[in-house]
């Protein structure tokens, strides 16, 4: 069997590792896959949004399955023009894939069937969302309308912060197309917790909870980047949330999809937050998180190609999806100055050899003959697995100092805010 993931990061990865547990599968090709990837699956060089490219390719090779992993080209229609093909997919539609494609819509369908979110406004109009920024709550969070590498939100804790963020969208253009219409919503506080789901429109089973690190730097602090490290389980996501989150969220958005005739298939992630008022969605994301994937994966017993199928075929309530009791951590290595300005090209030096519990997953990375070189701001996922969540956050950090390139850069405080739930205990 012939499969084929459409994605170069740490996320594809983690797939790729995953799926290669399957011994029927025969060949894995990574399009475009990255230097790391390399080593688990045939790399070939088509970007992610080339849709006729993929298409191109997957009749030429006899693609068996496909697995559309990024948010650009579900949003764009991959899943549809492989699907014409005969292609069986894993991956929503385009007509889905828009409840990340576009925040607006997002924000819509929530007030429209009643989901617990943020109140908001939306604007296509800089002067009138300026002028609403006048008497708006602060802080506030203003956020551009499409897909922007999940970097398009800004919390403003200040009138001025909130103005210069709704310039910077909407007048510099620093998301491109995404700020022409921008959200501007209600400030929310609690923990945040992710929660990537398996569902095929029907039926819809949520994977293990995490908890993602998004600021550049220690504390918190810096700037928002595509993630600097995850721990999962995510200790403030209990079972009672967890039922709460079902009732109230997951199967009302499906079923809200399915009402407006955009019936989700593949992998649902939910951004929450658990608020005083109880648990309200933050985003949804058309796919698997990263790095969330990299420590929600690692826990999956249950053989994830046969979920895949199930989910593309509409058999998911038929299907096993079982989760280990263990925890998870992943610390990201990335190139100093990241999410701004950093330089790229230098040889990463890998340990001989893994534990049983340890996991690298490579992002930003090329092969340049036998070495791999940085190419990206987020290099590499170290990952480690253990019973408990300290041990688990010990054994990552003590994998990234196995692992050396020049200008290397990782938060020191992932876990951190997780383990204080227990020491409270």
């Amino acid at each position: 069997m012939k499969i084929m993931v459409v994605g170069g990061g740490g996320r594809e990865h983690a797939i790729i590792k995953k799926l290669k547990e399957n011994k029927s599968i025969d060949k894995i090709y990574a399009l475009p896959g990255n230097g790391g990837i390399a080593k688990d699956a045939e790399c070939v060089n088509i970007g992610a949004k080339d849709i006729e490219g993929i298409a191109k390719f997957a009749a030429e090779k006899g693609i068996d399955f496909a697995v559309v992993a990024p948010d650009d080209p579900l949003v764009l229609g991959a899943v549809d023009k492989l699907t014409e093909m005969g292609i069986p997919c894993f991956g929503p539609k385009k007509n889905a894939a828009i409840i990340e494609g576009s925040k607006v819509f997002s924000k819509n369908l929530m007030k429209k069937y009643g989901i617990p979110t943020a109140a908001y406004e939306v604007f296509n109009d800089m002067d009138a969302a300026l002028t609403y920024l006048d008497t708006a709550p602060i802080p506030t969070v203003i956020k551009a309308d499409g897909l922007a590498l999940g970097k398009g939100v800004i919390i403003a804790f200040t009138r001025e912060e909130a103005k210069a963020a709704v310039r910077s969208m909407m007048e510099d253009k620093i998301f491109g197309e995404s700020g022409n219409n921008i959200v501007i919503e209600e400030f929310l506080e609690g923990p945040e917790v992710s929660v990537l789901s398996f569902t095929d429109g029907k039926t819809v089973v949520p994977m293990v909870s995490s908890m993602d690190h998004k600021r550049a730097g220690d504390n918190d602090t810096g700037l928002n980047t595509g993630g600097m490290g995850t721990i999962a389980p995510n200790p403030y996501y209990t079972k009672e949330i967890a039922d709460e989150c079902m009732k109230t969220i997951f199967l009302p958005t499906i079923d809200a999809m399915n009402k407006e005739g955009r019936t989700f298939s593949g992998c649902l992630y939910f951004g929450l937050m658990l608020t005083q008022n109880g648990p309200k969605v933050i985003e949804y994301n058309c796919r698997f998180g990263d790095p969330e994937t990299q420590v929600v994966l690692p826990l999956l017993e249950s053989d994830l190609y046969t979920i895949m199928k199930a989910v593309a075929d509409g058999k998911l309530s038929e299907t096993e999806v079982k989760f280990s009791n263990g925890a998870c951590c992943c610390v990201v290595m990335a190139s100093a100055g990241y999410p701004e300005k950093y330089q790229t090209g230098y040889e990463i030096s890998f340990p001989e050899k893994l534990e049983a519990f340890e996991e690298i997953y490579v992002a930003g990375a090329k092969a340049d003959g036998n070495a791999v070189l940085t190419a990206g701001g987020r290099v590499l996922g170290a990952v480690s697995k253990a019973d408990d969540l300290k041990t688990a956050v010990k054994r990552a950090y003590a994998l990234t100092e196995k692992i050396t390139f020049e200008n290397a850069y990782k938060r020191n405080d992932i876990g951190k805010r997780a383990l204080s739930v227990f020491e409270k205990e």
